[in-house]
């Protein structure tokens, strides 16, 4: 699991990146302060199921707080795209093709509009932020459609002379994508393509091809940062009018970074998503940081629920994805071999099957699978059963 985080430069993308993993990423407020990709580890939520089973669980990896999984989920920050970055301006190509492994993309934009399309500081209000959506997706359309074109009549000669069927040739071609044969085959019959002529495909087909297989492998929705800055407000309401089938998510990444590093050194009780924290230790907090929490939550936690920010990572992974979390565990026994009660939690693709889930957790598991069962209801499932999210599921295999 990849999720990239991408958008022009100066908008808060390492900010963002910062607050989700806190990990060390340079921040600043000048163009492209992000020249190498920034790999961290951020988490995603689910209510735990420890509670229905009375227990406390231990996480091997991730943590749980106050009855919420965080799950660990990859994450890369990459340096700011401009507008022509597909025809190498700014940072160029380079920078698309860091995104190639990516499950699903975050784009964070200046919902504020106080960055102009190079990414310089600009009064808030200025700009207008639609300009910023529009062409991210081009740029990402024309790296597709880029990729696609490169040796493309060589190939269409040569799926032509030697019979192969083209959704599969096209699929092993750009499989470093994670493009697969179905999708190829639903992308061709929707454009009413000619499977037995590519090479008489024009540019137009091309480019509606390479964007329908960007749209299925990158999926992405928007954080729309700054959103404490009151121009950011009516932006917001036209972003959403514009583009009615985009997913639009107000955060401030700024708050986010600020109570968790207040969390870190236990200033704060907070837990990511919450609509408020509470002050543990109110004697050290200096006047600065008093009015910065209060400002924290009047105008943003109040005003939109929360940060943003794990709502936003949640939504990549279980909206736009459709993941699912699962519990391996036993109907007798929830502790595994060290006594720590349930320890895993994965995350898997929609429509993963009891027998999916053996392979997940061991090869041996898988090829001796007899069955699984339910530990919740406690019920025998076979392998053709459809996991659902915060399934708990013991694997019966033959020894």
């Amino acid at each position: 699991m990849l999720i990239g985080v991408v958008g022009k430069p100066s908008v808060g993308k390492s900010t963002f990146f910062k607050a989700a993993t806190l990990a060390e990423a340079e921040i600043a407020s000048y163009p492209f302060t992000t020249i190498k990709p920034n790999s961290g580890v951020g988490f995603v939520g689910v209510d735990c199921v420890d509670k229905e089973f009375q227990k406390q669980c231990q996480p091997r990896t991730g943590y749980c707080l106050h009855g919420k999984r965080f799950i660990p989920v990859q994450m890369l920050d990459v340096a700011g795209l401009v507008p022509g970055a597909h025809e190498g301006k700014g940072m160029g190509n380079q920078f698309l093709d860091d995104l190639r492994q990516a499950d699903v993309l975050i784009h964070v934009i200046d919902a504020a509009g106080a960055t102009n399309e190079k990414g310089e500081s600009i009064p808030p209000g200025t700009y207008d932020p639609c300009n910023d959506v529009e062409f991210l997706e081009v740029e990402l359309d024309m790296w597709y459609l880029g990729i696609l074109k490169k040796g493309w009549e060589k190939f269409a000669r040569t799926v032509v002379q030697e019979r192969k069927e083209v959704h599969l040739a096209l699929a092993a071609q750009l499989s470093g994508l994670h493009v697969t044969a179905a999708m190829v085959e639903e992308a061709m019959a929707r454009l009413k393509l000619n499977k037995d002529k590519p090479v008489q495909w024009t540019e137009e087909e091309l480019k509606g091809l390479a964007v329908a297989l960007r749209k299925k492998t990158k999926p992405m929705l928007i954080a729309c940062n700054k959103v404490d800055i009151p121009a950011a407000e009516k932006n917001l309401e036209q972003l959403r009018k514009k583009f009615p089938s985009d997913i639009f998510i107000p955060c401030s990444a700024d708050a986010e970074l600020a109570l968790k590093e207040a969390a870190k050194v236990e200033l704060i009780e907070y837990l990511p998503g919450d609509q408020t924290f509470k002050i543990s230790q109110e004697s050290k907090l200096s006047e600065r940081q008093r009015k910065a929490l209060d400002f924290i939550q009047k105008k943003v936690l109040q005003k939109f629920g929360s940060t943003g920010v794990q709502e936003v990572l949640d939504k990549a992974v279980f909206e736009l994805l459709g993941c699912v979390a699962i519990y391996p565990g036993g109907v007798s026994k929830l502790e595994d071999s060290e006594g720590r009660c349930l320890p895993d939690c994965f995350l898997m693709p929609p429509k993963t099957t009891a027998l999916d889930f053996a392979y997940k957790l061991h090869t041996d598991l898988g090829k001796n699978f007899i069955c699984a069962k339910d530990v919740k209801t406690k019920k025998t499932v076979g392998k053709d059963y459809l996991l659902q999210n915060r399934d708990v599921i013991e694997i019966v295999a033959r020894k």
